[in-house]
């Protein structure tokens, strides 16, 4: 029946102002080896992160999301599905761990689909439905495109995205703390509602990071264009140690947001500012200097590994 490796970055989406819109994929992947079988059952194993703790079974996101990659390709559910996840993206951490399973799921069936099926399930149906089953494509677009995306939703539902050149020089460093929060929780404590003053403070923000990003990332200008009044504030009763770190590491002079939903912390790290961050942070906090994934979700069979 054939295999296939599934090779995911981590993504942190924000990036401060852009709420809902700005994603990065950073050089943190999950591997996903995905089978069908004839014989009936679902079987997952799970190394690294989440081992012990997730369904090994029907209930697995990656098998779920195979499936409904499935019904919507118009093929016949398979008789056995197998798979061996190898997990290093945290979870519930704010860094795309579930993004990340979706786009791993999507990506394993359409690979392990007959080619007529799997060509009329080209890369925007691909991103149309991780959107629907991830319910935002801010994290689904840098994870299945890469680097640095602007997502948004038209009109009529569809999800888009575009990936803009990010400038060489960007080093984001991830913090992450031992809590977890999930990003239901943390969304749930948004006001349906903001002021109009904050809107506009955001829209400038999320213009000015994109510029700092791509063509001028210095410290002072990705300090002013990491502010945000839309989302980080509201969610600060959930996570109070992200919050007090984020305010600390900024009044040292360190472009640093919530990550997602958090609580993990994502700072930019530039030549002036990189020696700023560890004096800030607590012995509790993994820190870790990442590389930008540009390349995002990568699919690799058994002749090309």
């Amino acid at each position: 029946m054939g295999s296939v490796l599934i090779r995911v970055p981590a993504t942190s989406a924000n990036l401060g102002p852009g709420f809902d819109a700005l994603g990065l994929a950073v050089g943190l992947h999950d591997e996903v080896e995905a089978e069908l079988t004839a014989e009936p059952g679902v079987e997952v194993t799970v190394r690294g992160e989440g081992a012990g703790e997730v369904d090994l079974g029907e209930g697995h996101l990656i098998v779920t999301t195979m499936r409904r990659a499935f019904d919507r390709m118009g093929v016949a559910q398979p008789a056995g599905i197998r798979v061996n996840c190898l997990n290093r993206i945290p979870h519930a951490r704010g860094l795309g761990s579930s993004s990340a399973a979706i786009c791993a799921g999507l990506l394993a069936a359409r690979a392990l689909a007959a080619p007529d099926a799997a060509a009329a399930f080209g890369d925007d149906e691909v991103f149309a439905l991780a959107t629907e089953l991830e319910g935002h494509p801010d994290n689904v677009a840098p994870c299945l495109a890469g680097g640095l995306t602007v997502a948004w939703m038209e009109q009529s539902g569809a999800p888009r995205m575009v990936k803009l050149t990010l400038d060489a020089r960007v080093r984001p460093v991830v913090l992450v703390p031992a809590t977890r929060l999930a990003t239901e929780k943390a969304r749930g404590l948004l006001p349906k509602d903001v002021p109009h003053k904050d809107a506009s403070f955001n829209a400038g923000r999320a213009a000015l990071l994109i510029a700092a990003l791509t063509q001028r990332p210095d410290r002072e200008l990705l300090l002013a264009a990491t502010e945000d009044r839309l989302h980080q504030h509201y969610r600060a009763p959930a996570m109070p140690r992200s919050a007090d770190l984020v305010q600390r590491l900024r009044a040292a002079g360190v472009p640093a947001v919530v990550s997602g939903a958090g609580p993990t912390i994502l700072a930019f790290s530039t030549p002036d500012s990189q020696d700023l961050i560890a004096p800030e942070v607590g012995n509790d906090w993994h820190i870790q200097q990442m590389d930008v994934d540009q390349v995002g979700a990568n699919v690799q069979f058994p002749e090309t590994r």
